[in-house]
């Protein structure tokens, strides 16, 4: 049962970031290259929190119930766009430093000159 229901969360969850726009665009996001449209891409959210204002507006107003699916899709997404702001801040930070050290040379190879004698005698 146990292995049933793993194998649907994982097909649903590959259908979604195959096919659902949003989640295309947090995996982008994601990218080395994305990183940097992480705050920006918070905006996202303001469209999702407006469409599920006027979804409640109409629900409150007598509207069909399916749209209580809307309004949580739209909340949803739209805590996936506010979180993706600072996540990505934090990867971008991460990967600058990895970069920077990967570029640092290493301080062996730049003290040490090819041909030199380094004897104790020198250093004193």
């Amino acid at each position: 049962m146990i292995r049933l229901l793993w194998t649907l969360s994982n097909s649903v969850r590959y259908y979604f970031r195959r096919y659902v726009p949003s989640d295309r665009l947090l995996d982008t996001i994601r990218t080395r290259r994305g990183l940097k449209w992480g705050i920006p891409a918070m905006l996202v959210a303001v469209p999702y929190l407006l469409l599920a204002n006027l979804c409640t507006t109409l629900l409150a107003n007598g509207g069909p119930g399916w749209l209580n699916l809307v309004v949580l899709v739209c909340v949803w997404n739209s805590f996936k766009f506010l979180i993706a702001g600072p996540v990505s801040v934090v990867l971008l930070v991460r990967a600058r430093i990895r970069e920077a050290i990967e570029r640092r040379p290493s301080r062996v190879s730049s003290e040490m000159l090819p041909g030199a004698d380094y004897s104790m005698a020198e250093a004193v």
